[in-house]
């Protein structure tokens, strides 16, 4: 996205200095005054309370805030997996002279401690030992209130995805129930959402500047309490603008109509001059500074809370406010408060993001954890990803069951060729027992990186969940060769064997590029690959947002013919939801006989989880389908969705994808003879299940592959 078509925004590293960095580079943060003594510290600027173990590593996010702060001369402390009893472990580095800054880490915390089945979890991957535990429910909430406790009177910034993705009004599934922004529950000054550096580093030169933070009510990608609407702002209904309108029929940019839609500049132009003539006073692809001063007016927490309709209009509208080119502030009240949510933030470019991971992390785990080899000191997270290397940002999929893109934005922010291939260097100098192997280069998607739209101007009109769905859109470039040279140069290094791709592949953009896949196939899969169909029905696709199964076999047939060519057998993984929002019986059904077809066996399954603000989630709270225009008046025209929700049919779901075992074979044969399909039940090739044990037989069942290694919310790249 070019500066011509988003507003200004200082580069994060042009702020002159702040005072305290003649106390120089930490070897790791601080987290006792023992090791504020020994930096020559009396006090700590600025101190990160995380749920996470503290791993000075570019792939924790507080350790990224931690020392892209320290890069502007603060002094900067960790409270790592505090003990949230009481306010005491909240003291041991003092009183921060700036403000706290609080996340529950890497993931949400429920979602770090539940199922999808509401079950405990017993261990924690981002904590020493992998001990479950350490953190509360809702960690942020209770760290903010700890933090207030603590320290009267200091600022309190939270951050980082639980922040990031609770900050409206939004459904809880762990709780059956619509919550308030995590705003108004934890009592913040400020939420920081999606990457948040930009936004870090303005509020801690501010503050430090004697700025009060109740002054901070404009910056991109935070949200604040507010007394209301400012003079000077124009104030718009969210149903006047998504509302279906009987007299002007507005392009639905959520169409899933074909190709492309109107996203051409010829189109664009047209489009904006006929809303002008027709004195239309903000057009859905108007990106005029009309914009900087107009906010879109929400449905209230409480009408959202009890109007499953107006949810999915919400849920809707905060999507269509998410291009940082377009995107326009919002409001929502609570109660007799208001939350402002300012628009996203502008995205890195490659020189700020280079010199973000160019920083001067230790690349271990906290010392004081002990021995990094003894069991109980292991923190399973760093153990995936230490020679693992993040080369983007961003997600442009849209998949409504992630929430990656509500994060981290769909504008792809990538890292250069030279910084990617120092911090592999880095890797092979720093990493205790390096064995020469990368484990990845990718991010939130392997295969996205350097791919943009072809013209800023179409980019920052743009108003489209997806680049890529139902079709690639004609104005997204999808050239693999920068990748292809990336990974070449990555495997040249000296002392580097071999470089693997774990990052999850968009293969329908993959078979743009058979380049890629040779590449790939040839060098990078050691035996195995990870790929996620998710389904093969066309309608639970269609609610996913994904391609068509065609796509796939398109990808598959290429990955075997150059796998043959290199001479290896390899072995697609594929990744499968049980439970989607518009999952009925029947496409399970559908599913497992495609399985048993190819001969795919899943050793274990994952079921849809309701994750805070996706849309997947809108479509599980609400019955409704938020891709279409919703409207309250007209609510008996919305498309509904159909939700495996009882606990009893999300197991049959899952019983369907784990056909072949044996102690699912009662619950399949039950519901195969509801279905009226007992043609299904019995030992004959296509049969999918035996009519009793004693007929099971195994002499037609041979896999092209024996495991599906548990995708675990935890692991890198987790598209939560």
């Amino acid at each position: 996205m070019s500066s011509a078509h988003v507003p200004f925004n200082k580069p994060i590293f042009s702020y002159p200095k702040y005072w305290a960095e003649c106390f120089g580079i930490a070897p790791q943060l601080p987290m006792n005054r023992a090791e504020m003594t020994a930096l020559g510290w009396d006090s700590c600027d600025i101190i990160l309370v995380t749920g996470d173990a503290y791993v000075d590593l570019p792939s924790f996010g507080m350790a990224v805030m931690g020392r892209v702060l320290e890069a502007q001369g603060f002094r900067v402390g960790i409270i790592a997996q505090p003990d949230w009893k009481s306010a005491d472990a909240f003291r041991a580095l003092g009183k921060p002279n700036l403000f706290w800054g609080v996340t529950a880490g890497n993931m949400d915390s429920m979602v770090n401690r539940y199922t999808s089945e509401r079950r405990i979890r017993s261990d924690d991957a981002y904590t020493p030992g992998d001990i479950g535990g350490k953190r509360p429910d809702r960690a942020v909430t209770v760290y903010a209130q700890r933090c207030r406790e603590a320290f009267k009177g200091v600022p309190v910034v939270i951050g980082g995805i639980e922040a990031s993705l609770r900050r409206i009004a939004h459904y809880d599934y762990w709780s059956d129930k619509v919550r308030r922004s995590v705003l108004m529950d934890s009592k913040a000054d400020i939420l920081v959402y999606g990457n948040g550096e930009r936004q870090i580093i303005e509020i801690a030169h501010r503050l430090a500047d004697g700025e009060s933070i109740k002054e901070m009510l404009h910056i991109r990608g935070t949200a604040v309490m507010s007394k209301g609407v400012p003079a000077g702002w124009l104030e718009k209904d969210s149903t006047d603008i998504d509302a279906p309108g009987a007299l002007i029929e507005h392009k639905d940019p959520y169409a899933m109509t074909g190709q492309n839609n109107d996203c051409d500049e010829k189109s664009l132009a047209q489009k904006a001059h006929r809303e002008r003539e027709e004195s239309i006073p903000i057009s859905i692809l108007d990106v005029s500074k009309k914009r900087d001063k107009t906010v879109i007016r929400m449905p209230s927490y409480e009408d959202v809370a009890n109007d499953e309709v107006l949810y999915a209009h919400a849920s809707r509208l905060l999507h269509l406010e998410t291009n940082p080119g377009n995107a326009r502030a919002l409001i929502q009240r609570h109660g007799t408060r208001e939350v402002w949510i300012n628009p996203p933030p502008i995205p890195l470019t490659t020189e700020e993001l280079d010199a973000v991971f160019d920083l001067p992390y230790s690349r271990l785990p906290y010392i004081g954890y002990g021995d990094i080899k003894a069991p109980e000191s292991k923190i399973p997270a760093y153990e995936m990803i230490k020679t693992s290397v993040n080369i983007m940002r961003g997600c442009f999929g849209g998949c409504t069951f992630c929430s990656i893109t509500e994060h981290e934005g769909r504008i792809i922010q990538s890292r250069s060729k030279k910084s990617i291939l120092r911090e592999v260097e880095e890797i092979r100098e720093k990493t205790p027992s390096f064995t020469g192997n990368i484990s990845d280069l990718g991010g939130p998607t392997a295969n996205m990186y350097r791919l943009k739209c072809k013209s800023a101007e179409i980019e920052a009109a743009c108003r489209k969940p997806s680049c890529v769905f139902p079709d690639i859109c004609s104005n997204l470039n999808t050239n693999h060769d920068p990748l292809i040279d990336l990974y070449r140069s990555a495997r040249k290094l000296k002392g580097i064997k071999r470089v693997f791709i774990a990052s999850g592949l968009r293969y329908d953009l993959a078979v743009k590029s058979p380049a890629y896949i040779k590449e790939l196939v040839t060098h990078h899969v050691g035996g195995y690959l990870k790929i996620a169909p998710e389904h093969t029905e066309g309608e639970p696709l269609d609610k996913m947002m994904k391609p068509g199964i065609g796509t796939y076999d398109a990808f598959k047939k290429l990955f075997e013919k150059f796998s043959k060519e290199a001479g290896k057998k390899q072995y697609l993984i594929p990744y499968f939801i049980a439970a989607h929002p518009g999952t009925t019986d029947k496409d399970m059904l559908n599913l497992a006989l495609w399985l048993k077809k190819n001969d795919y066996k899943a050793d274990q399954v994952q079921a849809f989880l309701p994750s805070p603000m996706s849309t997947a989630s809108a479509m599980y709270r609400s019955e409704r389908n938020p891709l279409k225009k919703i409207s309250r008046k007209q609510a008996k025209y919305a498309e509904k969705v159909f939700i495996p929700r009882r606990k009893k049919q999300r197991d049959l779901h899952k019983a369907f994808l784990r056909y072949h075992d044996k102690n699912n074979w009662p619950m399949l044969r039950e519901a195969l003879k509801s279905m009226g399909r007992t043609d299904l039940i019995g030992s004959g090739e296509h049969q999918l299940v035996p009519a009793s044990h004693e007929q099971h037989t195994n002499k037609s069942q041979r896999s092209n592959f024996r495991t599906q290694h548990t995708r675990k919310n935890k692991r890198k790249g987790s598209r939560y």
